[in-house]
């Protein structure tokens, strides 16, 4: 007897040949709302509707795919926590880099943001540290010189 022989790779539906596309979903309670704040605060475009279910908005790099979910509904079964519209931090949120932050601030304010950290001044630019109306946090970064480069330590 031989040795026995090596097993084929078998294609794996967890193992990728390339990066899939990346998309943003914000849960929302308020669909008209989330709309019409991010509409108007950032400048983006509604897409396709997905019937009272959700609106996919366009203009920026990614999708960004508002999904209504009623608050105190799980995120997922037997989830300890559930959904909270009130202001609350999650370490993923997003982040929308702009051309003149300090227009970009009025213009979230003034369709319902809350301006939650005042500009400030950082080596790769300015930043500014917003809420939505619906309790997502959000902050406007306005890049300068080499942006994020400014303070890289190398690759790897």
């Amino acid at each position: 007897m031989g040795s026995p022989e090596p097993l084929a790779p078998r294609a794996s539906a967890h193992r990728l040949t390339r990066m899939a596309q990346m998309i943003v979903n914000v849960d929302v309670d308020d669909l008209d709302g989330a709309v019409r704040f991010y509409t108007r605060a950032l400048g983006l475009r509604v897409g396709r509707r997905f019937e009272r279910a959700g609106i996919e908005l366009l203009g920026a790099e990614v999708p960004i795919y508002l999904l209504v979910a009623a608050p105190g509904s799980a995120p997922f079964r037997d989830a300890a926590v559930t959904r909270d519209y009130a202001r609350h931090w999650t370490p993923v949120h997003l982040d929308f880099a702009v051309d003149d932050l300090d227009a970009a601030v009025k213009l979230a304010v003034d369709a319902g943001a809350k301006l939650e950290v005042p500009i400030t001044q950082h080596a790769y630019g300015k930043l500014a540290v917003l809420a939505d109306p619906l309790g997502h946090g959000l902050c406007l970064i306005q890049f300068e010189g080499r942006g994020y480069d400014e303070i890289a330590t190398g690759v790897g």
